[in-house]
């Protein structure tokens, strides 16, 4: 309280924004050099305290999982890889593929497709297993629709799939520039299917009707993992407003998809409680997937989980009635999207 250059009201401010922000800190109180006499009784200096601290620290550190052979792969890269990159890098375009990390964008770029990220590369929240970059976007590109269904083209694609970051600092969070985003693919691509994942739009309902009204075939929200774990990775969305976001999508008769991640530490009755959750709002198509730590700074993998499990929640789903599971360890909620085509078909007939 003494210290006239760093003031304590700075290191309390500081530290309201990191709790704000939901990230986790340490607090080393270092109190001013000790009297001569005072050494003697209280032999713990300000280094000695810092020294403590990392001791500690180091102590409780969960030790790492090890990465299992069966998600270990290869990027690998060939022609059709380098000319979907030359396509997206030319429009200036985002894709989660790439801000994501996503394991499969060797082999999906290979294919020539890509999930395409539109409302720039800075989203307004900051979950902790996500690696898109978070804090204030920059303003919308009035060219990005053009943009996209322009590359979709060039990379003719059957079945395109688009997400976005959440724009919670525009008035309608971004909803008009997914309709002029699904508009424009469909005018540029009238044989093209196409798959959305939207966020949640804080649930206002009016907004997800805009989406829902430009008519792509799939829409997808991301439940992302069990009611327990949510709080607890999701920075600002909530468990059962996503629920509610579904229940609107399938109401309005389209094709309704969800995805999760597993190994945050859940257990397999959580996953079936989720999936019972998602039957009730009658959420048509779900995607399990291993989460994968980007970083050391974000949310730490407490399992990974084996295939076999993973066999054994796509059985759980399909019997639950779900008309289509995805679940292996790197599957993601695009991967192997263009198979989805198939069940939209099987529903049009």
């Amino acid at each position: 309280m003494a210290d006239d250059n760093v003031h304590f009201q700075n290191c309390a401010e500081y530290a309201e924004q990191l709790v704000q922000l939901g990230k986790q800190f340490d607090n080393a109180g270092l109190h001013q050099p000790q009297p001569q006499y005072l050494r003697r009784k209280y032999p713990v200096t300000p280094i000695h305290a810092v020294d403590q601290l990392l001791q500690q620290r180091i102590e409780i550190m969960p030790e790492r999982v090890r990465k299992p052979e069966w998600l270990k792969i290869s990027i690998g890269a060939n022609e059709r890889y380098t000319e979907t990159k030359r396509i997206v890098e030319s429009h200036c375009l985002h894709t989660i593929c790439s801000s994501g990390r996503c394991p499969n964008m060797g082999e999906c770029w290979g294919k020539g497709t890509a999930t395409f990220m539109i409302g720039g590369n800075i989203c307004t929240r900051c979950c902790k297993f996500c690696n898109t970059a978070s804090g204030k976007p920059l303003p919308l590109d009035a060219d990005e629709p053009t943009h996209v269904a322009e590359s979709i083209a060039l990379m003719k694609l059957s079945h395109a799939v688009v997400t976005s970051v959440d724009r919670d600092d525009l008035p309608d969070l971004g909803a008009s520039h997914w309709v002029r985003t699904i508009r424009e693919i469909k005018r540029l691509n009238p044989d093209t299917t196409v798959e959305v994942l939207i966020p949640d739009f804080q649930g206002r309902k009016e907004l997800v009707a805009q989406v829902i009204d430009a008519q792509p075939e799939i829409i997808s929200h991301n439940m992302e993992t069990v009611r327990r774990i949510s709080p607890l990775v999701r920075s600002a969305a909530k468990y059962e407003t996503s629920l509610e976001v579904l229940r609107q999508i399938a109401e309005s008769n389209t094709t309704t998809k969800s995805g999760i991640m597993v190994g945050l530490g859940e257990t397999p009755e959580e996953v079936e409680e989720l999936m019972d959750d998602l039957r009730r709002v009658d959420c048509h198509i779900l995607t399990i997937g291993q989460y994968l730590q980007p970083t050391h700074k974000h949310y730490p993998v407490a399992a990974y989980i084996t295939p076999e499990q993973f066999a054994l929640y796509r059985e759980k789903g399909l019997k639950k009635g779900f008309q289509q599971v995805e679940s292996a360890p790197l599957v993601r909620s695009s991967y192997h999207a263009e198979k989805q085509i198939h069940f939209i078909q099987k529903e049009v007939k």
